[in-house]
């Protein structure tokens, strides 16, 4: 059995990444269930800076507790608003300066706020995830994956977390949300399910 850790807590992505990463033997555990506590601060200006700062800094937590290597899955991810100039970017889980229960909220209205006078056509913007592997003897792997569509001009939809009530794919003609559709509906186009199977091809080569 390979023990992954995933250097998150966030059960939404967890789920995601065990449905993708579906090798053989392979038995994946969140910080909390691994006994781990990792979190360093995101000084990064880009995504795959900030999965590189998580990764590593698991990874070293994962050898001070257990004597041995474990491998280690970090990840980045957030949304791109064109009209925005990006934003809010690295700093998607934090655009309102709020951590925990609200945020999401209170992240979707500022940044309905922030596009109020922006018609439709030009809400453009993107999902965008960077996966950063570690194995055992800290070789990396990385992997991107995004997703194209337009930003709402209000929440839609029960499913999903963040910005995804919010989100309107290309793939589905700007005309339903990600929160309207089922998990396993996107993990087929999403960012993440993008970035992890391209990591999957690149660790079964």
């Amino acid at each position: 059995m390979r023990r992954v850790i995933i250097a998150t807590n966030n059960i939404h992505k967890v789920k995601e990444i065990k449905t993708a990463l579906n090798f053989e033997g392979w038995e994946f555990c969140t910080l909390n269930q691994a006994g781990i506590s990792s979190d360093p601060d995101e000084t990064s200006d880009t995504f795959l800076g900030n999965s590189r700062i998580k990764a590593y800094a698991a990874w070293d937590a994962a050898y001070a507790k257990y004597g041995y290597p474990c491998a280690v899955l970090a990840d980045d991810s957030g949304l791109e608003v064109d009209a925005l100039n990006g934003v809010p970017g690295v700093y998607s889980s934090r655009y309102a300066g709020m951590h925990g229960e609200g945020a999401d909220k209170a992240n979707n209205l500022l940044l309905l706020n922030n596009l109020e006078s922006v018609p439709f056509e030009q809400r453009t913007g993107r999902f965008v995830c960077t996966l950063v592997f570690l194995d055992e003897d800290k070789h990396e792997t990385d992997a991107y994956g995004s997703v194209e569509g337009k930003i709402g001009f209000e929440e839609r939809g029960e499913g999903g977390f963040g910005y995804d009530p919010l989100f309107y794919p290309d793939k589905y003609n700007n005309e339903i949300s990600f929160a309207e559709v089922s998990q396993d509906e996107k993990n087929l186009i999403s960012h993440r399910g993008n970035a992890l199977r391209l990591l999957k091809s690149l660790l079964t080569n």
